[in-house]
């Protein structure tokens, strides 16, 4: 780690600064520094969008508590027009209310696992042997046909569990950082990369699963187990069972389990050894309101030019269902929240509107943040700008997990550096400072620079997050670093007062063409 020879509060004395000057205010900046370090919030934050709030899968009572949580608590500091902004229709809510599962022969052995969203259960507990299915295309399942009613179907996978020699933990390296401070325009290793990555290692056999999923449907099979590669040491990377939609029918039960127990039992079964489970999954789907719900709310600017411009700060609420999202996200709701706090908490006027967004819809494809971008500033498809789009200032995300900020990325709007490097002086001796052009992906400060806008993803050390934390059953209150998300929001606090109280606002890329396609 890079020692620095700045001491807090002494950064103001002297800083020899590129050519255009930003005007700092130099005493604000010392007072979020102070709040933000000094008198932090964010692991009560915390606790209550992820112990007290459960799961917060799109659409579910557990999503509801933690945005209703937060719509009140940003009310109480003192932000105007707290409210769940509906950005269109998202589908089924979904609640796993009961889960068990053991093998009872040859030996009793209670299993880790865990039900995909959005799936049915069993209707009622279940106990059935459970059938290897050897096959490695649908053209293989013919030979199983007939074969499935009243059983518990694993597909064989010939997985050997590789000890790692790599820490779970890590921070960016000195050199690490250089070269990204140093990089021309090319993408980075970012959470959008590691879902291809995944979605490439299941879709060999994807066609072979829906396949027999379909057959287990029509003959009555209880359930199907299923295993990633990325999973061991009873940790679980779980997501979704199927599509979410109103129209979509029912998905078949899908229980994703350990990489040591489905290794397990499919030793067992390849012996001639039968293996017997014992199973109950009950799960509720909610209707009534298919719509999907971001959380919004605003400091009010003062400057009588400026005060109608706006600049944003956000993360997503939402998350996956087999533990409580801690990192992935409520570490970067948590840190919104507090860095609106600390902006209240130490009295700012700001010129222009400050308004947080806590997104819904993200794991399933950036849709909160897309549907508010495209009713509120512009369609991505057609490139039609809406009034507030000429207004915008700027957007700041945090998505990477309970890592502190090393820095920022631009992507791709060069322009931004000068600035960027500026603001990010007052924090060198919080292990803040680097400033790279690259692009990085999957969330969704995508939305807005999908339509011109200015928006920005921070630079994060990687703590656990790709390999015990992200999508998994380890993702808790436990796996969150008080003292990185303190250091995140006085950060992000002092990013987003810099960029109200600018004579202009950020500069922008050139207006990307329309896509039809709707991607990102």
């Amino acid at each position: 780690m890079r020692k620095y020879l700045l001491l807090a509060g002494l950064w103001t004395l002297s800083i020899q600064l590129p050519a255009q000057t930003e005007k700092i205010d130099n005493a604000a900046i010392e007072k979020i520094r102070q709040e933000g370090l000094q008198h932090s919030r964010v692991m009560d934050i915390a606790f209550y969008l992820t112990d007290a709030s459960g799961s917060r899968l799109t659409g579910s009572p557990g999503f509801n508590r933690a945005a209703g949580y937060a719509r009140q608590q940003l009310s109480e500091w003192g932000l105007t027009d707290a409210a769940l902004d509906p950005w269109g229709d998202f589908g089924k809510g979904w609640e796993l209310q009961k889960s068990y599962i053991a093998m009872t022969a040859p030996y009793y052995k209670p299993l880790i696992a865990f039900p995909k969203a959005w799936c049915d259960g069993t209707n009622g507990p279940k106990t059935a042997p459970v059938l290897l299915i050897s096959a490695t295309d649908s053209a293989g399942l013919d030979k199983y046909k007939g074969q499935l009613a009243g059983k518990i179907l694993i597909p064989e996978i010939n997985d050997v569990y590789q000890q790692s020699f790599r820490a779970d933990a890590s921070r960016y390296t000195d050199d690490q950082l250089d070269t990204l401070s140093k990089a021309e325009m090319h993408p980075v290793d970012t959470a959008e990369m590691r879902r291809r990555r995944q979605q490439f290692l299941r879709g060999g056999n994807l066609a072979m699963i829906n396949t027999l999923k379909s057959m287990a449907v029509k003959e009555g099979a209880v359930a199907i187990l299923s295993q990633t590669v990325r999973g061991h040491d009873g940790t679980i990377f779980v997501q979704g069972g199927g599509p979410y939609q109103l129209t979509s029918p029912a998905n078949f039960p899908d229980i994703m389990l350990a990489l040591e127990d489905y290794m397990t039992i499919v030793r067992l079964l390849k012996t001639g050894t039968p293996v017997t489970l014992d199973t109950e999954v009950k799960t509720r789907f909610f209707t009534d309101d298919i719509k999907g719900y971001n959380v919004i709310a605003e400091i009010r600017g003062t400057d009588k030019k400026l005060k109608d411009e706006v600049v944003m700060l956000g993360g997503h609420l939402d998350s996956w269902h087999s533990a409580t999202g801690a990192t992935d996200n409520a570490a970067g709701c948590t840190v919104m929240m507090e860095a609106v706090r600390i902006l209240k908490a130490i009295g700012i006027q700001p010129r222009r509107t400050i308004r947080i967004a806590l997104w819904s819809g993200e794991e399933e494809g950036l849709l909160g943040s897309r549907g508010y971008v495209k009713k509120t500033f512009a369609d991505p498809a057609a490139m039609q700008l809406l009034p507030a789009h000429e207004k915008f200032a700027g957007y700041f995300n945090v998505d990477n997990g309970t890592g502190r900020i090393r820095g920022i990325y631009l992507q791709g709007n060069e322009a931004c550096r000068p600035i960027f490097t500026q603001w990010l002086q007052p924090f060198h001796d919080l292990g803040a400072a680097t400033v790279t052009v690259n692009n990085t992906g999957g969330t969704d400060h995508l939305s807005f620079d999908a339509v011109g806008l200015p928006g920005f993803q921070f630079i994060q050390d990687e703590i656990e997050y790709s390999t015990r934390t992200h999508h998994t059953n380890m993702d808790t209150y436990d796996h969150l670093r008080e003292d990185d998300l303190k250091q995140i929001a006085t950060i992000v606090a002092a990013f987003v007062y810099n960029t109200a109280q600018r004579d202009e606002k950020l500069p922008r890329k050139p207006l990307p063409q329309p896509r039809p396609s709707g991607r990102l």
